[in-house]
């Protein structure tokens, strides 16, 4: 708004032609006039920090199930907090879109794994499955967190998986496959590109022989790691990155919550679990005891936050909530809630760091969406009739033909105390399946679960065929006997893990649940966006995750 004093002369001449004395007279007239004008401030359309949140696993279905029981749950751990979780405070705040996240281009493919979507986020390059930082053809390209690093910027990686996962992998290495997680170990920690490594997978940092080796083992209790993390290796030769980080590239280290806490430095390497961290209903019970040893999602967040923040350049951080995935895969939708209320508490802790700020792009996104899942109504279970009292009802009941699931499902799907691996592992403890009964199975799923099964289903989870996929040397097809499914066997693919999805089939009708794989689907998943509204706008569309990734690149003023 400006002021601006316009001064108008009015000049009148005055003639008199009678006489001599003709005189000219000047009449000056100033006028103050104030003028307001509207000038529109120039837009921010960079950033000095991008935070990028990936449930893993994490459609739009997923996002339904973690609304519907926030908002309408009768016993919601919400009820508290307004019903409202912290993807909907971020979406009040910023703008949505949808993604679409398969392999990209026309020499592409339909469907995503975690691998090539995260490179695709990590690049703005089509990359081809299961790759980590390389293009579609095989080539290394720099990703964004590599980018930051050398333009002076601090770096981190944050999971509830392993550190050498797919996801955070594809942020910090180049490899031709994801399963290389102990040359992924490597790259994270000899590179220099990231400052704060926190997460699970210690297995592939840890010397070979580190069951037997009691050397080894006194080396990683000196250095503060329990024996539940280092518990056995991965590894195929006897170096210790772990140590390796600390003498070598100047890590501190931490493997458990209270070191994690106590934790002050700028460069930092937490390993708190052998393979992957606490499963989210594991969580929630060490919570209600106050006993957890692990850090949670959250916790990492904010420790993550805490020394990346300190970097007056700015920073760019990565945070995985990858057990959503996981839940997914073993069609466990009482998991998968659990998993979901997890990362929604590290998103509450970055909504809160944030909210205040106009220098930090943050992105909320899934890499794809796993096992087809959804709310459904069904032919079991009718509703019984109803007097409403309505006008309109014209004496009639309410008799709806259908049964649409009731509210009290999204309690008892929370409510559940163990996952579908916690049963299976009941069921039997080595995994023998050929040898575990159906009253086996039945006592397994009917301890852990709200939802319980009769003799019969139990038989059907323990059913097991012959291999109609069988591959030899395959890490998942080399298997002769497989769990049996009725219909869509080609998408259960992971050998007898996929016992678990069986007792997903069993509960389903009694949930009002339908799963459709085991697998990766190719829905689009959908993208939360706060920042600058110059920055932020550009997310409210359809776009693919290759632009997701360019678009931060440009709001870190990287250049194409």
């Amino acid at each position: 708004m400006k002021k601006k004093l316009i001064t108008l002369a009015v000049s009148a001449v005055l003639l008199s032609a009678c006489n001599d004395d003709t005189q000219t007279v000047e009449v000056i007239k100033e006028v103050e006039k104030e003028v307001i004008k509207e000038v529109a401030p120039t837009p921010v359309t960079s950033v000095k920090n991008v935070i990028l949140m990936i449930g893993d696993g994490m459609g739009a279905q997923q996002v339904g199930l973690l609304e519907e029981y926030a908002r309408r749950a009768p016993n919601s751990t919400y009820n508290t907090r307004g019903n409202k979780t912290a993807l909907s405070k971020l979406a009040d705040a910023g703008h949505m879109g949808l993604s679409l996240n398969a392999p990209h281009g026309a020499n592409g493919m339909l469907v995503t794994d975690s691998a090539c979507s995260a490179t695709q986020l990590a690049t703005g390059l089509a990359a081809g499955s299961e790759m980590i930082g390389l293009d579609e053809q095989g080539n290394i390209v720099e990703t964004i967190l590599e980018k930051a690093k050398k333009a002076g910027k601090a770096t981190g990686l944050v999971s509830d998986t392993r550190i050498t996962h797919a996801t955070p992998a594809a942020f910090a290495a180049h490899q031709p496959h994801r399963s290389m997680e102990p040359e992924i170990a490597e790259q994270l920690v000899n590179t220099g590109m990231v400052d704060v490594l926190l997460s699970g997978g210690a297995r592939v940092f840890i010397p070979s022989d580190i069951k037997t080796d009691e050397a080894d083992q006194k080396v990683l209790t000196d250095l503060g790691m329990p024996a539940s993390v280092y518990k056995k290796s991965k590894r195929s030769d006897d170096r210790n990155i772990v140590l390796e980080a600390k003498e070598q590239y100047g890590y501190a280290l931490a493997f458990d919550k209270e070191q994690l806490l106590a934790s002050d430095t700028d460069k930092l390497l937490g390993l708190f679990a052998n393979s992957g961290m606490d499963d989210g209903i594991a969580y929630k019970a060490c919570q209600a005891s106050n006993s957890c040893t692990q850090p949670s999602l959250k916790e990492m967040t904010v420790k993550a936050l805490d020394i990346l923040s300190k970097d007056e350049d700015g920073f760019f951080l990565m945070i995985e909530g990858g057990q959503i995935d996981w839940a997914g895969h073993a069609n466990d939708a009482g998991w998968m809630l659990n998993e979901l209320l997890k990362f929604d508490e590290a998103v509450a802790a970055v909504h809160d760091w944030v909210k205040d700020r106009n220098d930090t792009l943050v992105v909320v996104t899934a890499d794809h969406e796993t096992g087809s899942f959804g709310f459904s109504y069904s032919r079991k279970n009718l509703p019984e009739a109803q007097t409403l009292s309505g006008d309109g009802m014209q004496g009639a009941d309410y008799k709806p033909n259908f049964n649409f699931g009731a509210l009290s499902h999204l309690d008892k799907l929370y409510n559940q105390t163990g996952t579908f691996f916690d049963m299976m592992n009941a069921a039997n403890a080595d995994w023998d399946f050929a040898a575990t009964t159906p009253e086996d199975w039945m006592n397994a799923v009917n301890q852990y679960s709200q939802y319980k099964i009769n003799i019969d289903q139990a038989a059907e989870i323990g059913e097991r065929e012959v291999n109609d996929y069988f591959v030899a040397d395959h890490k998942y097809q080399s298997a002769d006997i497989v769990p049996r499914f009725a219909d869509f066997k080609e998408f259960y693919v992971y050998a007898d893990e996929d016992h678990a999805a069986k007792v997903g089939r069993a509960l389903a009708a009694d949930q009002n649940v339908v799963w459709g794989t085991g697998t990766h689907t190719a829905a689009p998943v959908p993208v939360y966006a706060v920042g600058p509204e110059g920055v932020t706008k550009q997310f409210s569309t359809m776009q693919h995750h290759v632009e997701i990734s360019q678009k931060m690149m440009t709001a870190f003023g990287f250049a194409e």
